[in-house]
């Protein structure tokens, strides 16, 4: 897919699409309950791997410790990327296929019978479409975020997992940092209380990998800003807090406005660029979307998540916001350092932050803690998220995250974006899971009450 057509926003499509919502949650009807679905175990877990520009290569490294694992396949539109891919394998146990230089050989890979694990890390507007395709080929999903750009890709999801019982996981590493983990084991042990409310962003400048002409495949990401309103990356820190909500277990996305700002700079940086170098006279026209979003969302047990992206403005610190409150508490992390409260005289001094944090970190972490912090991105939650992907389909345990997160997480892109193109309007958020949210189970075993114990090779 290509250009306009490829971001899902040629013709009509996305208000069409609007218009479809609510026939498309009336006419779904669930065949199969995936929240808490474990499949059969395997013996090993055989991998194949789309997309190998940025986040790829990231997993294929941390995949290529985890006891268990074969990869199996890789693929990418340009052969240069595939071949680095697997030179980067040289001699280890993996010996994987190529697929590239065709637009759709990632087709073949979904169809390679010796795969049980497909790794989505192609630009985002491809993610929803090879997922259906490898679901139905027989092949669980991991796919980096958002896993849709669309509601109706968003029900395509959860029909397909439904129906063919396989996994369909976002890649939400953020849900496994360590504050993050932390206050989800805070949460259920009560320490918040009641929790009330949630604020979560993923801000950080990217005027510079936007703009460079060697980051993104066909300066994919620039494209999208010039195509797209609302938030466009809504899933980091969103995942945490909904998980902390127990979102489709027990609670649910209910409805939401979102607003955004004017765009005060990157038409500007695009004109700028136009002036010296003629690569860019095909963005200088194009409008932008604003540097900050804020979308408010508000759960059917009257919670309430303020959601906030800001990829533009000029920042020191990378930011994403996570901060609970409570009836009894509050948390939150960044600015820096991460603070707790249990009561009105404010945050916790740092010994007593260093106490609790003790007492409360769950077995997740405190199991390969040391090797989280030597190896893998993201604070060592890329290692975190892909061993604990091995090490539930080696033991038959449900995932951390399921197609109903995935979908819904994701369907806060386009429902933002309706609401900043109709003067920040409230639109109800679809119930992907319909109705089974109010017995939905918790998910993400952070204490590891059964498995856990697969090696990581180092």
């Amino acid at each position: 897919m290509t250009g306009l057509a490829g971001l899902g926003l040629a013709g009509s499509g996305l208000m069409d699409g609007f218009a479809a919502a609510p026939e498309l949650q009336k006419s779904h009807k669930q065949r199969f309950n995936m929240s808490g679905y474990a499949a059969p175990k395997l013996d090993k877990v055989r991998i194949g791997i789309i997309g190998l520009g940025n986040r790829g290569p990231s997993h294929l490294e941390t995949m290529r410790m985890i006891e268990g694992v074969e990869i199996r396949a890789l693929c990418d539109l340009l052969p240069e990327r595939a071949a680095a891919a697997k030179k980067r394998l040289d001699g280890s146990i993996h010996k994987p296929t190529l697929y590239s230089g065709d637009k759709d050989a990632w087709m073949k890979l979904c169809e390679q019978e010796d795969i049980d694990l497909v790794m989505i890390t192609t630009p985002y507007y491809m993610h929803a479409g090879m997922a259906v395709y490898a679901m139905e080929q027989g092949k669980h999903v991991a796919s980096e975020v958002p896993a849709a750009a669309t509601l109706e890709e968003c029900w395509k999801l959860v029909e397909t997992a439904e129906r063919t019982r396989k996994h369909c996981m976002m890649l939400e590493n953020y849900a496994y940092g360590f504050f993050q983990v932390l206050t989800l084991n805070m949460a259920r042990k009560g320490f918040f209380g009641d929790i009330v409310h949630g604020e979560c962003a993923y801000n950080t400048s990217k005027m510079g990998n936007n703009f460079s002409k060697n980051m993104y495949w066909n300066m994919w990401w620039l494209r999208l800003y010039a195509s797209k309103k609302g938030n466009i990356y809504p899933t980091h820190g969103l995942g945490s807090v909904a998980q902390i909500m127990n979102i489709n277990r027990g609670d649910r996305f209910d409805y939401l406005v979102s607003v955004e700002s004017n765009d005060f700079m990157m038409q500007a940086k695009a004109r700028e660029l136009a002036e010296k170098d003629d690569f860019f006279r095909e963005f200088a026209g194009k409008t932008y979307r604003g540097n900050m979003n804020s979308t408010l969302i508000r759960t059917v047990k009257g919670r309430t998540i303020l959601v906030q992206h800001d990829a533009t403005s000029p920042r020191g610190p990378h930011t994403t916001i996570h901060h609970i409150t409570g009836t009894k508490g509050m948390a939150q992390e960044y600015p820096l350092p991460a603070r707790i409260s249990k009561d009105l005289s404010g945050w916790l001094p740092q010994a007593e932050f260093d106490a609790l944090a003790k007492e409360y970190t769950p077995t997740i972490i405190t199991r390969i803690a040391e090797l989280t912090k030597q190896v893998g991105g993201h604070g060592g939650g890329d290692l975190l998220e892909d061993w604990r992907i091995v090490d539930c389909l080696l033991n038959g345990l449900p995932f951390d995250q399921d197609v109903y997160d995935a979908a819904a997480w994701s369907s806060i892109g386009p429902l933002s974006e309706w609401s900043v193109l109709n003067r920040s309007n409230s639109i109800d958020i679809p119930d992907f899971t319909v109705g089974a949210w109010e017995k939905n189970q918790p998910n993400m075993d952070i204490n590891l009450s059964r498995g856990g114990f697969t090696k990581i090779l180092v």
